[in-house]
């Protein structure tokens, strides 16, 4: 509350004037020229109607001076509060004109955007739409035909009009990953064209058909030989068919960058939901592929859905909802700050341990899906903020899938190439090797986290004291805002309200400076509080808590003989479904819409759509052409540099590429690329250097961005579906740090096994 202090007596010249005709308030004159400091105040900014004092009509003598001088006072005291009042409520209604002025120019901006944003991308969808729908799929049929080492097939091809690109698919009784070359019986394929009439011949290891793909300048007619090289006499049954592309790779790589950094500025900027935003990037690319003559069938776009990761999901997520309503998540909750005693970074290393060392053998999705809801319990226990924890969990989990041949799909798919097996790189030989290089940047990882987070407020509400300083700073602040400086008294009053606004910052300051001390100190009272929450989180249900573990536990070994034991024939997703059916018959689930409700569909959508685009990316050549890329910069380089700058450049490549795109069709392209490097006589490079800075920098990259790994868009629906979501930037923030480091360490590693040891064997 601010008090205006008036002058209640005053000297003043004895004028000769009559006070009758003064104070009449309906006089018309409102001039007022004494010279007076202290009443210099015009009457039109005041509304005040006040009498010139030295007007000569006025007279009068030193008696009515003096009778009238209490009145004069009382009067001139009753004019200087209307005045104060009638400036205040000037001010205040000033104030709130400014306000409602500003408010209403910033909801019409915002208008101005929405509109602008919902009509911009309107358009957008309409011309995806009428470019996706004037084209007709890719329908051709296929072309029956035999070869053999007697009689070969030919043929030649003129009518590509304006096309740029001649593809051509050949399926047939091939044999995956040759492993020799030289290959006694193969078929040969020989295209050419008759200005150089020079055959070229390209060859992909495909089980059922290989793809040849080459573009040409000028429009000249090509002939396409197909021969059989056999042992024994007969011939090869094949079918073929040809198709003209309307653009080259340099433009199908440019639509697809293109493509791929529209949806990051949707999702960096949160234009959009993410799941909406991969939805426009897979309409956008399948719309540049009809345009570029490539349209897809829906038979087609449905294929290129991996289903099982999608059945993995759902599953684990149905298992979670019911596992959630026995009160386990909140009993282990409990359970580790006890065992942390306290300590909130000794909780917080606990749990990133735990979730590194269970994603090295169980997949990094199911990890986050069964630690997840933990978290986020056990953070609202503690009046902790669940974000921060659960992206340092996350990281670590893509740390720990890496150490192991089945803790992450980039790992699996190498294990799996039975090529890379049969030059040595089985299960214990990729599992040492990482294993070793992942202990390394775990080690380091976990000080540059704490790091990271020095100054990041973990705790959710702050102290009631410190709430209270707040809001005190805020209403002295408010107060001082509020008084016009128009006189030296409200200029001097307002000076010492925001004096002791500063004041109270200072104090409020070393006061924050306090408690985020306390963050990472022991809690002095942690066994009362321990009692206290073990009184109210326990146990809720534990017949159904014994059938979730009995089910669970059944899930997490058949994950486990599925990685080990080659007699099971169920994948992951079986398993997940076989899993939640198991467990919605033992629970007798009536209310079955709640545990759907529970499902995280948004993610499911999300991960639908964004294998789409990847697959459409890939079918841009997007990937090829970053792979292709990587081989000619590492042939440019001196041999005896070669393997150094190899080892970085495979691996940063794979980081980075890994952060924007997923990392599995980029693991199953940059493969072949990296066998035929290894195998080219030129370059001289083993193989097993390469493929190790490829999982390195596949597995560590995915920790660069949001949707960089699987198990970072499945924290965040299932944070955001319990009012905690984490955006983009807040991801990328600590994400894309702990991903330079934890490259790095694994780059130093590589260099020193290979380069400096000559661990290539």
């Amino acid at each position: 509350m601010v008090q205006l202090f008036h002058l209640s007596q005053m000297s003043a010249p004895k004028y000769h004037f009559n006070f009758s005709k003064l104070f009449s308030s309906r006089s018309r004159n409102t001039c007022f020229t004494e010279k007076t400091p202290l009443l210099k105040v015009s009457s039109e900014d005041n509304g005040l109607l006040c009498m010139a004092i030295h007007n000569p009509d006025f007279t009068t003598d030193d008696d009515s001076w003096d009778n009238s001088s209490a009145e004069f006072e009382q009067r001139f005291q009753l004019g200087s509060e209307m005045t104060s009042l009638s400036r205040s409520a000037s001010s205040e209604k000033y104030e709130i004109l400014d306000n409602l002025h500003a408010k209403f120019n910033l909801s019409k901006m915002r208008c101005c955007l929405k509109f602008l944003k919902v009509s911009g991308l309107f358009i957008f969808v309409v011309v995806c739409s009428v470019l996706f729908g004037i084209y007709p799929d890719q329908g051709m049929s296929w072309q029956m035909l035999a070869v053999s080492p007697l009689e070969s097939f030919s043929m030649n091809l003129t009518d590509f009009h304006d096309s740029a690109l001649l593809r051509l698919d050949l399926g047939g009784p091939f044999v995956a990953d040759v492993e020799d070359e030289q290959t006694e019986e193969y078929i040969l394929v020989q295209i050419s064209q008759t200005e150089d009439a020079v055959p070229r011949r390209r060859r992909q290891q495909q089980v059922m058909a290989f793809a040849f793909s080459f573009t040409f300048s000028e429009m000249r007619t090509i002939f396409i030989n197909i021969q059989a090289f056999l042992q024994e006499p007969g011939s090869v049954p094949l079918s073929m068919k040809h198709q003209y592309l309307h653009a080259n790779i340099e433009a199908q790589v440019t639509i697809a960058s293109i493509i791929l950094v529209g949806v990051y500025v949707l999702i960096i900027l949160e234009i959009v939901h993410r799941t909406l935003a991969a939805m426009l990037g897979s309409l956008a690319a399948l719309a540049a592929l009809a345009a570029v003559g490539e349209r897809p069938s829906m038979v087609k776009v449905v294929e290129w859905i991996d289903y099982e990761t999608l059945a993995l999901l759902f599953g684990m997520m149905v298992l979670v909802a019911i596992f959630s309503e026995t009160g386990f998540f909140d009993y282990c909750a409990v359970k580790a700050y006890r065992f942390s005693r306290g300590k909130v970074w000794a909780m917080i290393t606990l749990l990133c341990l735990i979730a590194a060392i269970l994603s090295a053998f169980l997949d990094n999705v199911t990890t986050m899906l069964l630690f997840t809801p933990v978290t986020i319990r056990l953070c609202e226990v503690l009046n902790l903020d669940p974000r921060h924890v659960l992206i340092a969990e996350v990281i670590f989990t893509n740390i720990g899938g890496a150490a192991t041949a089945v803790g992450d799909p980039p790992n699996v798919i190498i294990v799996s190439k039975q090529e890379l097996r049969k030059e040595g790189l089985d299960f214990a030989a990729f599992t040492g090797h990482m294993f070793v290089g992942i202990c390394l940047v775990v080690l380091v990882s976990f000080p540059f986290l704490r790091l990271l987070y020095w100054n990041k407020k973990l705790y959710n509400k702050e102290p009631s004291e410190i709430v209270e300083l707040k809001h005190e700073i805020y209403v002295w602040r408010l107060t001082a805002q509020r008084i016009n400086p128009a006189s030296r008294e409200e200029t001097a009053v307002k000076c010492l309200l925001m004096q002791k606004v500063l004041t109270l910052e200072m104090l409020l300051r070393k006061k924050l400076r306090t408690f985020h001390k306390q963050i990472s100190q022991e809690d002095k009272n942690w066994e009362t509080n321990i009692q206290e929450l073990q009184k109210k989180h326990r146990i809720t249900d534990k017949i159904l808590l014994i059938k979730c573990l009995t089910v669970l536990g059944c899930v997490i070994l058949m994950f486990f003989l599925n990685s080990f034991v080659p007699g099971v024939y169920l994948d992951l997703g079986w398993i997940a479904i076989l899993g939640a059916i198991w467990l919605l018959v033992l629970a007798d689930i009536h209310d079955f819409e709640m545990i759907l409700n529970r499902v995280e569909w948004a993610t499911l959508l999300f991960f639908a759509a964004l294998f789409v685009l990847m697959e459409a990316l890939a079918h841009l050549h997007l990937i090829d052409y970053i792979g292709e890329q990587t081989a000619l910069l590492i042939k440019v380089v001196p041999e005896d540099q070669r393997l150094a700058v190899a080892i970085i450049l495979v691996l940063w490549v794979s980081a980075l590429a890994s952060s924007v795109i997923d990392n599995i069709p980029f693991t199953a392209t940059m493969i072949p690329v990296l066998l035929n490097l290894s195998k080219d006589p030129d370059v001289n490079l083993p193989m097993k250097p390469l493929i190790f800075s490829l999982a390195m920098g596949a597995c560590l990259g995915g920790n660069g961005t949001l949707i960089g790994a699987s198990a970072n868009v499945v924290c965040a629906g299932i944070a955001e579906q319990h009012g905690y979501g984490f955006s983009f930037m807040e991801f990328f923030r600590l994400g894309f740090p702990m991903m330079i480091v934890s490259c790095t360490i694994g780059m130093c590693y590589l260099l020193v096994a290979h380069v400096v040891v000559g661990w290539n064997s």
